[in-house]
């Protein structure tokens, strides 16, 4: 079987001042760096690097970032035929411009992800019948977003949402065509409406979201651990002991382990597991995509873990 991912496919252009700049002002930065990102990529690589088959549908420009985002895309293992070239948008950016503190000021231009419509949600429609799961976030049109769920339920394949960025205007229909639900803390604040910050109002969360009709509700708590929540029971998964250097991405990381776990048929627990190992792994290193662990790496971590035994 095989998973796929239909959302967001960006290039990110980092550059670090010592300073963030006012208005009006201009600025010598001390380093560039242009990386692969979006949230549908990276969940894609997230996937594609565990080793299961992956699909990424959304679109790109016609200029070369486009022509570098596919190639990256397909260089990490992911199948790129059902990413569309926009002849009117360009490739989504996100202009980033980060201080010696570590703040941040990001421009997001969507470009062609932002033209995402039923045309493509068409193309990943043909995919259904041999996949396992539909990776979806919040970086396309919240229309397609829902057409694709709406698709991958009446043919009978798992949903997994990542709501994120975050918003606090979900349509209604969305909740019951969801399986899975795995916001972070922030974002499950903006969905039901109070703070999350910790395992218990994670849990109080949790119940909200299942009320609203999705199976399984996810909650991230980042170095805090994870909550899990389905009809009969709720659960939570410890951390993982790392050092973390930079969290960038670690969603995404969750999102592929719980995935790649669920198609190859390990129960809800073991996969949350799985998430948490592929999030605390991806937190370790700088970076979007780079950070991605790929299948090797990730299982010695698993081994390192006592999360699974040497053969023999």
């Amino acid at each position: 079987m095989t998973i796929i991912v239909f959302g967001s496919i960006n290039i990110d252009l980092v550059a670090t001042v010592p300073r963030l700049p006012v208005a009006g002002e201009t600025l010598l930065g001390h380093n560039f760096v242009q990386v692969p990102g979006g949230k549908g990529a990276n969940q894609a690589v997230a996937v594609a690097r565990l080793g299961i088959p992956t699909h990424m549908v959304g679109r790109v420009g016609t200029d070369s970032f486009g022509t570098e985002l596919i190639y990256n895309l397909f260089n990490s293992g992911v199948e790129t035929e059902n990413v569309s070239i926009d002849e009117t948008a360009s490739s989504g950016v996100a202009m980033i411009a980060v201080d010696d503190k570590g703040e941040n000021q990001i421009i997001v231009v969507p470009g062609a992800n932002g033209r995402v419509n039923q045309e493509d949600v068409e193309r990943l429609s043909d995919l259904l019948p041999n996949s396992s799961a539909l990776l979806l976030q919040f970086e396309i049109p919240i229309a397609a977003v829902v057409a694709a769920a709406k698709a991958a339920h009446q043919a009978g394949v798992q949903v997994i949402l990542d709501p994120a960025p975050a918003q606090s205007h979900v349509p209604d229909e969305l909740y019951p065509l969801v399986d899975i639900i795995t916001p972070n803390e922030v974002e499950a604040g903006q969905l039901v409406g109070f703070s999350v910050d910790g395992e218990e109002s994670a849990k109080k969360a949790a119940a909200v979201l299942l009320q609203r009709g999705v199976k399984c509700a996810i909650v991230k708590l980042g170095a805090k651990g994870v909550v899990c929540a389905i009809a009969k029971e709720t659960f939570f998964i410890p951390p993982f002991p790392v050092h973390a250097v930079d969290t960038v991405a670690a969603g995404d990381a969750f999102n592929g382990g719980l995935a790649a776990a669920l198609d190859q048929g390990l129960s809800l627990h073991q996969a949350v597991v799985w998430g948490a190992a592929a999030g605390a792994l991806a937190a370790t290193k700088p970076g979007a995509q780079t950070s991605l662990p790929h299948k090797s790496a990730f299982d010695a971590f698993l081994r390192e873990q006592g999360v699974i035994k040497d053969e023999g």
